[in-house]
């Protein structure tokens, strides 16, 4: 399986960046995954056809979203397990920026995850959603970094 994490704009924080950087190594252990940045616009109908043109097709799109599923940490790791048992390729985590997603990037998602009920930055939740997948196969994996 492979993952994609797909965002518009470049990380600006470093700190952030660095983050990112550092999940995204260690969840490469267990996983091929990669970062996808595309150009960020001040339209969102521009900005949100980049995100959908970056996403392969046939791709699980899962789509951070205010109204999406809130998972523990455990559920997300339960969630990673049925795609690999069913046999899911290529997931695109998609998150959007500052203004969201269209409809059309909305709709093309078949999973939504609401990383919490609390309002985020568009780049911590970049971290946090990198971060999540890393702890999710630690936690199948039986590591310890979960606990």
């Amino acid at each position: 399986m492979r993952i994609r994490f797909i965002w518009p704009g470049k990380t600006k924080d470093e700190r952030l960046r660095a983050l990112v950087a550092e999940y995204l190594k260690r969840l490469s252990r267990f996983v091929r995954c990669e970062m996808i940045e595309t150009r960020d616009a001040a339209d969102l109908r521009k900005e949100s056809g980049r995100l959908l043109d970056a996403i392969p097709d046939g791709s699980l799109m899962v789509l951070l979203d205010v109204k999406g599923r809130e998972w523990s940490s455990t559920e997300l790791a339960a969630e990673v397990r049925r795609w690999e048992s069913d046999a899911i390729k290529e997931v695109a985590v998609v998150i959007g920026g500052p203004e969201g997603v269209n409809a059309e990037v909305s709709a093309r998602a078949q999973k939504r995850w609401r990383l919490s009920r609390l309002t985020l930055t568009h780049e911590l939740a970049r971290v946090i959603a990198v971060e999540q997948l890393y702890r999710a196969y630690t936690i199948n994996r039986g590591l310890p970094y979960q606990k």
